[in-house]
């Protein structure tokens, strides 16, 4: 069945307009980085419930220690509002302060805290590591170690990429229970999909009733294919193979922090709160380089068996010329030399080189879709 949203109930914070007399006169603003709208969205649209705003101390260090929430409801990954030093010395619990980047307003928050952090260790809890060469690390410790709690009053408008396409969880949930999805899988990607993701796809719909295809855009890491490449890759699958009453391919604006086990964790509970009862955890999920084992991912997630989602787990992925197709490792028990990897990074690595990938390893429409796309990677 449909899962109730994580903690319990669905956030929604009211939205409103740069011309709207709030009823309020804030104590200040704040100057906040470009990510920082997009946590604003993700929060205020229930993708992050349970949470309203930005985490205290107190939460920040129980996430740290125990990936949860001092109440015990599991939550892996810190949602952080830095702050300057003025508007730190500044800033008093009980004020409203108004939120702005480059592009103007962000959001109203009613400040309850202020705190500073040991970023290094933080990074180590986090991380797994603080070496500044991951890039999760390096742009964690960019943020300096001044932060501020509060809840989100109001949030402004803003248009991000794609957003006719991108559904939050109020408008996924409705999807399901109109086509009557009593079991969804979800599948998160911050790739175009190769023979590999096509297999799981298609196990994952033996046992669900519809597949929820919930690709990252937004910034990455340099290398990774840009938002235009990944939406025309599934557009043109989903127009080729999938069967149109049973999946749906909706975007979602979130900055990946190549967190590997938590961020696993933190992907899933997202994934929940859209109404997914079940979530595609594959090989190296939300890893980068060397810096995780290749299943580190599904033992932190099956570490929670409160999580109230299930976890779907795959090995890796390969295309065996003895049997014709591609299969999992163990699945059959030909040699490595029979097989032909399939993965991500070697798509990305093959497609830059100028070389096309055999259509066992990835469709002729997905890749021409790729192709149509002008400079298709992050530089």
């Amino acid at each position: 069945m449909i899962p109730p949203p994580h903690g319990g109930k669905l956030v929604s914070i009211r939205e409103a307009k740069p011309e709207d007399d709030l009823g309020f006169s804030p104590s200040g603003e704040i100057k906040v980085p470009g990510d920082v709208r997009v946590n604003v969205r993700l929060i205020s649209r229930g993708v992050y419930s349970p949470l309203r705003g930005f985490n205290t101390l107190e939460e920040t260090d129980s996430i740290l220690r125990e990936q949860r929430l001092p109440d015990g409801t599991i939550w892996s990954m810190p949602v952080l509002l830095p702050a300057g030093e003025r508007e730190f010395n500044l800033a008093r619990d009980g004020e409203e302060w108004l939120l702005k980047d480059d592009q103007g307003p962000v959001a109203v928050i009613n400040i309850t805290g202020r705190f500073t952090l040991d970023m290094h260790d933080a990074s180590r809890h986090i991380f797994g590591t603080s070496d500044i060469h991951h890039p999760g690390v390096s742009a964690f410790l960019s943020m300096g170690n001044r932060f501020l709690a509060g809840n989100l009053t109001s949030v402004f408008p803003h248009y991000f990429p794609f957003q006719d396409r991108v559904m939050y969880p109020k408008d996924t949930r409705r999807y399901f229970m109109e086509r009557g999805w009593k079991t969804v899988t979800a599948f998160q990607t911050r790739n175009i999909p190769h023979m590999g993701h096509e297999y799981m796809h298609a196990r994952a719909l033996e046992s669900s009733d519809g597949l929820f295809i919930n690709p990252v855009i937004g910034r990455k890491k340099s290398g990774d294919f840009r938002d235009e490449a990944i939406i025309a890759a599934y557009d043109a699958l989903k127009a080729v193979s999938y069967p149109e009453s049973r999946v749906l391919v909706s975007p979602v604006n979130y900055e990946m922090q190549y967190a590997g086990p938590r961020e696993a964790l933190h992907h899933a509970i997202m994934r929940k709160n859209y109404g997914a009862s079940s979530f595609i955890v594959g090989r190296d999920h939300a890893g980068v380089g060397s810096y995780y084992g290749s299943f580190d991912a599904q033992r932190n997630c099956e570490a929670f068996p409160d999580l109230g989602i299930e976890i779907l787990k795959f090995g890796e992925a390969s295309y065996c010329t003895r049997c014709g197709r591609v299969t999992m490792i163990g699945e059959c028990d030909h040699d490595h030399s029979d097989r032909i990897k399939l993965s991500g990074t070697d798509m990305r690595t093959i497609i830059r080189g100028g070389t096309a990938p055999g259509e066992m390893l990835m469709r002729k429409e997905v890749l021409m879709a790729v192709k149509s796309i002008d400079q298709p990677f992050f530089p």
